[in-house]
């Protein structure tokens, strides 16, 4: 089982995920109280112990603002909760490769979240997203029936997000999701908590693969 804490825009905030060691984090590049500057983002993300893979989270930005992140080594994921359709993902992965392809060789991976109202048996997926991530709506960090995710068929990597803290953390395990996504939950008045992080990190991470 994997976990992405995101929300990251101190300096601390890094400092607890480094001890945490999670498998993802996540720079909020959209409007939002956790929001980054590109400046800052880059400062972080060279703070950041390796073999945590940061992930940028946009809605409807531009791809050339994408392309610059990842080809600077500030991202290697795109987590998009905008309406970006299979167009804008199939630009995105080409604009990431045109200028770097001696260097990174390969186009940046895609996250494409999907709300819970739009959840079925078997989801309408973009057919060149690497992973998707179902969510009760952008920063709302409030959960949604996960009953629906029971009869869920989809051979996608797919994270979980949504309200999940320590209350909920062992149900969301339980849905077998590829990772967690948590933010609100690992926070304490709206800042990162390090208690809280690495108890939500050990909890995953004791679950066997």
């Amino acid at each position: 089982m994997r976990i992405k804490i995101c929300g990251l825009f101190r300096e601390e905030d890094i400092d607890y995920v480094n001890e945490a060691r999670p498998d993802y984090i996540g720079f909020v590049f959209a409007k939002s109280s956790r929001q980054v500057s590109t400046s800052l983002a880059q400062y972080l993300r060279f703070r950041l112990a390796d073999g945590i893979v940061p992930v940028g989270v946009f809605v409807n930005a531009p791809i050339a603002l994408i392309t610059d992140l990842y080809h600077n080594g500030i991202i290697s994921v795109a987590q998009l909760h905008g309406a970006e359709d299979e167009s804008y993902i199939n630009q995105l992965k080409k604009q990431s490769v045109a200028t770097v392809r001696q260097t990174r060789g390969e186009p940046i991976k895609v996250m494409k979240t999907i709300i819970h109202e739009e959840i079925k048996t078997k989801l309408p997926l973009p057919s060149n997203a690497d992973y998707i991530l179902l969510d009760s709506g952008a920063g709302s960090g409030k959960t949604f029936n996960w009953d629906k995710l029971l009869s869920l068929k989809t051979k996608r990597p797919w994270f979980l997000a949504g309200g999940i803290d320590m209350k909920n953390i062992n149900k969301a395990i339980e849905l077998e999701p590829y990772a967690v996504d948590i933010s609100s939950g690992a926070e304490t008045k709206g800042v990162k908590d390090r208690k809280k992080i690495l108890e939500l990190v050990s909890i995953v991470k004791g679950v066997k693969e």
